[in-house]
């Protein structure tokens, strides 16, 4: 489990490159924003199914809440 401190820059290169690497190039411009007690996640993909897998991931990588899921799918 990640834990919010005071390195949330690297949490989130830690969970880019975690997501990234189950996900491969399917998710484009990926970040993963920390905020108040949750996770943003940001980026674009192709199908809706992987805007879908990219939430799951980091919903089981971080078990924190999901405040957004921004990624824009096209």
């Amino acid at each position: 489990m990640t834990s919010i401190d005071d390195n949330t820059s690297e949490n989130e290169t830690q969970l880019k490159t975690q997501i990234q690497a189950r996900l491969g190039s399917r998710v484009r411009h990926l970040r993963v924003v920390f905020h108040n007690h949750g996770v943003i996640l940001q980026g674009r993909v192709h199908t809706y199914y992987t805007k879908q897998l990219a939430q799951h991931l980091l919903m089981e990588i971080t078990n924190l809440p999901i405040l957004a899921n921004e990624i824009e799918v096209g």
